[in-house]
Parts: C-alpha cells; sequence; structure tokens
C-alpha cells in the first residue's frame, strides 16, 4: 500500500483549534472551566439559542445521561434499531432495561416508523432512532407515536451535525433530547466528546447534576468564586461524564466551521453520485434539500443483481488500490452479545440483514483533494466495470 494509502477518515484541525488549545495548557484550566461553558453556549446559539446544550465526554455518556433524566431502569424497554453502533443500545443495558430492536427502511437505512409502534408494550419507556449516517429519520410519524403514547423520544444525532428534517435542525425538533457526537471521525470533532441538547430545563438540570459525580455545583463555579465555595453536595449516584478544556478548545473552532466543512462533504458526495450512476450500485438517498443530509457517511451498496464482486472482496481489493473503506454497521443483532441475550434471528430483521450484506462506506472527509476524490472514483469504476 505504501506511503499513499488513503486513510477512510481524518479529522480537519487547523491553527485556530491548536492555539486555542495551547491558551487552555497554558491558562491552568484544563478539565471542564470557561471553554466548557463557551463552546456549550456557541452550541446552543447555533441551534438557535432556545437548547439547552451539555458537553460529554462522548455521545454514549450523553445517551446514558438522557435516558436515566427521563427515569428509564430496571425493567423498562427502549425501542431502538438494530442498524446501528453498540452503544445506541448499550445505553439502555447500563440502566438495567432491555432494548427492543426493530427493523429499517431499506432505501435510507434508518428505523422504519411502521414497526416502532407495532414494538410498544406496556413497559416501553423511549425511543431512540439514530439517523444513519447523516440523513434524518422520517421523524413526523415518531413524533406523532411520542404525542399519541406519551413515550419520549431520545434522538442518536451521533452522525447528524448539521442536518435538517423539514425546515428543522436536528436538534430543535420537538423530540425530548438530541444527542450529538464530536468523535475523531465525526462533522466536527473535539477528539473525544458529545453534547446533550434539550428544551427541557428539568431534563437538562438532571443531565448536568448526573455528569459530574451527581455534585450539585459544577468544580468551574466553586474553583473560581470569589469567597469560600469548597463545600458541595452529592445529591445522586452520578457519573463522570464531563467535558474537558482541552477538548472544547477544538470544539469552539470546528463549530464555526461546521457549515463549511458540510457543504465540503456534499461537494464530495455529489461527485460520487454523478460518477458513480451508471455502476451495478445503489447510490445514498440525499434528503429533500441540500441542507437535509450532514454526509458524515457515504454508504455505497453493491447491487449483486449486476456484479459478482462481494462486498468483502471489494473492500479488499479497495484496500489494494490504497483505499480504505469501512462497513456501517454491522447489525447488532448479529454481533454475540445481542444475539445471545436476546434470542435474536437474522429472519427477524429481514431488511438490516440483507443490506449489511452488501455496504460499503466510501471516503468522504473535508482533507480530501480533489485528486484524492477522482482516485477513489476511479477505483470503484475499476473494480466494478472490469
Amino acid at each position: 500500500m505504501g506511503n499513499d494509502f488513503l486513510p477512510f477518515a481524518l479529522p480537519d484541525i487547523g491553527e485556530d483549534e491548536i492555539n486555542e488549545v495551547v491558551h487552555s495548557l497554558r491558562s491552568g484550566w484544563l478539565t471542564t472551566g470557561p471553554k466548557t461553558r463557551r463552546f456549550e453556549k456557541d452550541f446552543s446559539e447555533f441551534l438557535g439559542g432556545d437548547r439547552e446544550a451539555l458537553a460529554v465526554n462522548s455521545a454514549t455518556a450523553g445517551l446514558h445521561l438522557a435516558l436515566e433524566a427521563l427515569g428509564v431502569g430496571s425493567g423498562d424497554e427502549v425501542i431502538t434499531t438494530t442498524y446501528t453502533f453498540t452503544s445506541s443500545a448499550e445505553i439502555i443495558r447500563y440502566l438495567g432495561a432491555d432494548p427492543v430492536f426493530t427493523d429499517i427502511i431499506p432505501e435510507t437505512l434508518n428505523m422504519d416508523p411502521s414497526l416502532v409502534e407495532k414494538a410498544i408494550t406496556p413497559r416501553t419507556k423511549a425511543i431512540i432512532p439514530v439517523h444513519v449516517g447523516g440523513l434524518p429519520c422520517d421523524m413526523d410519524p415518531l413524533l406523532a407515536i411520542r404525542e399519541k403514547y406519551g413515550i419520549p423520544i431520545v434522538e442518536d444525532a451521533a452522525h447528524s451535525f448539521p442536518s435538517y428534517y423539514r425546515g428543522k435542525m436536528i436538534g430543535t425538533l420537538p423530540a425530548d433530547i438530541a444527542v450529538f457526537s464530536f468523535y475523531a471521525t465525526k462533522t466536527i470533532t473535539t477528539g473525544e466528546g458529545g453534547m446533550v441538547v434539550t428544551a427541557d430545563k428539568d431534563l437538562a438540570a438532571r443531565c448536568r447534576v448526573m455528569r459530574l459525580h451527581g455534585i450539585d455545583r459544577d468544580a468551574f463555579d466553586r474553583y473560581t468564586s470569589d469567597k469560600p465555595a469548597w463545600y458541595y453536595e452529592i445529591v445522586a449516584p452520578g457519573f463522570k461524564y464531563n467535558m474537558t478544556d482541552v477538548a472544547a478548545s477544538i470544539g469552539i473552532h470546528q463549530l464555526k466551521k461546521a457549515h463549511e466543512f458540510k457543504r465540503k462533504r456534499r461537494s464530495i458526495a455529489l461527485r460520487y453520485m454523478e460518477a458513480l450512476k451508471d455502476l451495478p450500485v445503489v447510490l445514498p438517498k440525499d434528503g429533500g434539500s441540500p441542507e437535509d443530509h450532514a454526509w458524515h457517511l457515504f454508504v455505497l451498496r453493491l447491487d449483486e443483481n449486476r456484479t459478482s464482486m462481494g462486498r468483502d472482496d471489494f473492500i479488499k481489493a479497495m484496500a489494494d488500490e490504497g483505499i480504505g473503506c469501512s462497513v456501517h454497521f454491522i447489525p447488532l443483532h448479529l454481533h454475540p452479545y445481542w444475539r445471545d441475550t436476546y434470542g435474536l434471528r437474522p429472519e427477524q430483521f429481514p431488511v438490516a440483514t440483507s443490506e449489511y450484506k452488501r455496504t460499503v462506506s466510501l471516503p468522504i472527509y473535508t482533507k480530501m483533494t480533489d485528486s484524492d476524490v477522482e482516485r477513489v472514483i476511479c477505483a470503484v469504476r475499476k473494480l466494478l466495470t472490469a
């Protein structure tokens, strides 16, 4: 592969982020402090200013906090999709509750709302839709279910910053909580990190307390007070989920670039769509408008009726061409823990099972040059026209 291997993903970190991190290191504030507060404020304003934003050390932590704040506990059920990363479901188990998995819509790979209502039982305490790849789920029927049954919705928006549903940015819909990810491969990054967003002040207050050991005051408040402020009280058995100022320093400047980053990813996606449309593939579904899709992922599906090349062979061949690809996702019902714990079978999820076998994610990130994109296109065309 040599030194010219094109990786599947790379973060796009500039001098502004580096300088802000250096400033934090020199300031003495390394953990949660003024930079984290600033990042939260900026993020809230990015969404319109009427949502509370709580920075955490991962989207997984944010999802856990969200369900805990909603009162999910032992014996409860939470409905989510099998077509996701394990964090969407493992946080349900953290609380002693059980995930109930649904199949997906083949066109979008997102949760099928028609199956969600059928999965509701008296034990159902929440629904976690996952916006796969950056294209939002069909939220109207899910929000209708929320209204009909009074079941809270927590959006797993790890892939979806910034994306839109019917003209509204994800994070501003009338769901209860949305959780974003800033992992190194995401649309904006803090290295590790996430953001919990809600318009419900009570839910925000609970998440804020549980984010740092169940302490009734942030360390930043106590350490910067000009009066003796050493006293605090533990009001709940909380967690250690706070974001550091070093991470927030990166996020502050990544956030400023979010729309430009999105334009770059979209331009790559459009080039792929045009250049690959005549091949034996199923192209990803775009949103209803140019703003809808965040294009965190470009998920290509091989059309097994028109090509003899299997997905695994395709990925290996792309690696031989010096290009990294990935798979999103191995459905949860195929993993030993979820399969064996809940007795799950592939035939229960026919769409997710069949689509998984033919999906491959191509590189799509802002540091890609025009020649990088052309190189991916040429490699795909070479393999699928052979």
